[in-house]
């Protein structure tokens, strides 16, 4: 299976991109193919509503969106990679996902695998709700068929991320896919 890995962390070297490694060696080691693309640190622009687009044609903006359009339409599954911000998605990643409206009825009519895999230094049971919530509903709109969740609390910084039972989790779970 091709596996666009999507991180959407501004800390390259962060608690959800460590994540993101685990699950890449597990899912590798399985025998799928991952590609990572880094919204963190793209060159991307927000949506700004010009419906140039038609929801089903070119935007109107020159970005590296054009390039990551190309991926997550020819990619069996999509992991989204991310830290919660203030118990929701980080700006990097929600202005990739508001980008889709270029290519919705594509995207959409793809039923694409997808994944969420989020750090949080919190470990409260409503932490993920909101987050999770998203998620689902945008699984939902977009006729994605989830994989699976990780919400991994506690992780608020590299060495708690390291010392807790998220790494093999992601590791765990990239391993149990495969065609």
């Amino acid at each position: 299976m091709n596996i666009l890995v999507i991180e959407g962390s501004p800390h390259s070297r962060g608690s959800s991109n460590l994540l993101a490694t685990n699950f890449i060696q597990g899912a590798t080691e399985a025998g799928n193919k991952v590609e990572v693309i880094d919204v963190g640190h793209a060159n991307l622009h927000p949506c700004i509503g010009c419906d140039f687009c038609g929801m089903d044609g070119s935007c109107s903006q020159r970005d590296d969106m054009a390039e990551f359009r190309v991926k997550i339409l020819s990619t069996d599954m999509a992991v989204f990679v991310m830290p919660l911000y203030y118990f929701g998605i980080p700006a990097q990643m929600k202005m990739f996902i508001d980008r889709w409206y270029a290519f919705t009825t594509r995207l959409t009519s793809r039923e694409l695998k997808t994944a969420l895999i989020c750090a949080a230094w919190d470990d409260e049971n409503w932490t993920f709700k909101s987050l999770s919530l998203h998620y689902k509903t945008l699984c939902r709109y977009m006729h994605f068929k989830s994989l699976g969740e990780i919400y991994a609390g506690g992780c608020g910084n590299v060495s708690m991320t390291q010392e807790s039972r998220w790494p093999k989790k992601a590791y765990e779970f990239g391993k149990s896919l495969c065609d």
